[in-house]
């Protein structure tokens, strides 16, 4: 989130912030598809009035199945597998850029899905700042400030629209805080539940803490929607999967990969962002907008603005490199990550718009969710995502696919589709 119009709260950046792998919140401030394109369910109807159950002081509620959701079908044996690419995005809120309702009109004209980190702190007011209590801080201490009531309402809008069009909400946490002295870095397993526990509170409150008390529920139960995170500056990693692990979370994605397919880590399928080609350059480069951006300019925000288009570009062909070499090879899920913000003029804001315009429609490509890639990954076989597992990165099987993936398949667990119907006595 960027913009000074609504978080309001003074910002402090660490050096250890911009030296990090991923990117801080250093700023207060369908179309059709290919023929044989994404393959989407039916769309489930939104749910009655009599289906809402208000949870709590009603900021949430339960208000059935999610709609707009694929179900996700087993691999037939042979059948290539299709491409995933997962758009994402650190510390989702809505402010005066409106990125957030920008990309949902994107994601919705382009066939796609995303997955937005909502920061539980955008859901508490400046005057309220003192509820949060995050380990080894003062109460009412946050990097990335807090919100207003326009800011909170503006962003309670896109978190409900965002759901009911089949997009996840997760979360980024709250204060994100990085580096030495504090940082979730140093923080224990206890201390990433209780910060997951504030996470979820100041969504179920929402209401209470503003005095919105009329306004329309966020349209899903947080405790059960909320699956999988990324940490800040993908720092305390392995405190928070073992914190993780423990509440039900089902996936993370705060490390580094190369494009390979996911395995399981700690009872969590790693989706971790991955290294793809840097052009211009010899090295590879994570897929997040920061990344580049330090890569392009340092820890100036606001660079040469003679570079900016040159840097979009930079930036849109690295990740439709990436995105060939999967496709065209292993057929790895791309996981790319982004943030709500105008660093160099927009110019990353306007790259991921068209890698998900050029990549989205394709035939075979489904851009997706993290929860709904994890659901994909749990209907499987498993000796089949074995198979998967053993191509490197960019490489197709040498004997073809329907030669790759013939083997038959154990069977499916029960109630994934596909699935062989009971025998009646």
């Amino acid at each position: 989130m960027a913009a000074t119009q609504r978080i309001i709260a003074g910002t402090v950046v660490t050096a250890a912030c911009a030296a990090s792998l991923a990117g801080c919140a250093i700023g207060t401030d369908g179309a059709k598809a290919g023929a044989s394109g994404p393959q989407k369910a039916k769309p489930v109807q939104a749910p009655p009035k009599s289906v809402v159950r208000l949870i709590g002081d009603g900021s949430t509620a339960y208000t059935g199945a999610q709609p707009h959701l694929p179900r996700p079908e087993r691999l037939k044996p042979g059948q290539k597998p299709p491409q995933f690419v997962v758009f994402s995005w650190d510390g989702a809120g809505e402010d005066g850029q409106k990125l957030f309702s920008h990309f949902r009109k994107v994601a919705k004209a382009n066939n796609a899905t995303m997955t937005y980190f909502l920061s539980g702190v955008y859901m508490l007011p400046e005057d309220k700042r003192d509820l949060y209590r995050p380990p080894q801080h003062s109460p009412g201490r946050s990097d990335i400030g807090f919100n207003d009531e326009q800011g909170i309402a503006d962003t309670v809008k896109q978190l409900r629209l965002a759901w009911l069009e089949g997009n996840e909400i997760g979360t980024h946490f709250n204060g994100h805080f990085c580096g030495s002295g504090g940082g979730v870095g140093e923080w224990s397993v206890e201390e990433w539940k209780d910060e997951i526990a504030q996470a979820k509170q100041f969504v179920k409150s929402w209401k209470t803490n503003t005095g919105m008390t009329k306004a329309a529920p966020l349209p899903f139960d947080y405790d059960k929607e909320l699956v999988g995170a990324r940490t800040p500056c993908l720092e305390g990693q392995e405190n928070f999967m073992r914190a993780a692990r423990e509440l039900g979370f089902r996936y993370d994605t705060s490390g580094v990969n190369n494009q390979v397919w996911p395995k399981k880590r700690q009872g969590l399928w790693d989706l971790s962002m991955q290294l793809v080609p840097f052009p211009g350059h010899s090295y590879e480069q994570l897929t997040m907008d920061y990344n580049f951006m330090v890569n392009q300019s340092g820890t100036a925000t606001q660079g040469d603005p003679a570079k900016y288009a040159f840097w979009g570009d930079q930036m849109r062909d690295g990740l439709l490199n990436g995105f060939h070499r999967a496709y065209d090879g292993n057929r790895a899920p791309l996981i790319i990550g982004n943030h709500f913000e105008s660093w160099n003029g927009g110019t990353y804001m306007r790259a991921v718009e068209e890698v998900v315009e050029g990549v989205c429609n394709k035939p075979d490509v489904r851009c997706v969710s993290f929860r709904q890639l994890a659901d994909w990954l749990d209907a499987q076989d498993p000796k089949i995502l074995q198979k998967l597992d053993a191509l490197g990165v960019g490489e197709a099987p040498k004997q073809g696919w329907a030669s790759f993936l013939s083997g038959r398949p154990a069977p499916a667990p029960k109630g994934v589709p596909g699935a062989p119907a009971a025998k009646r006595p």
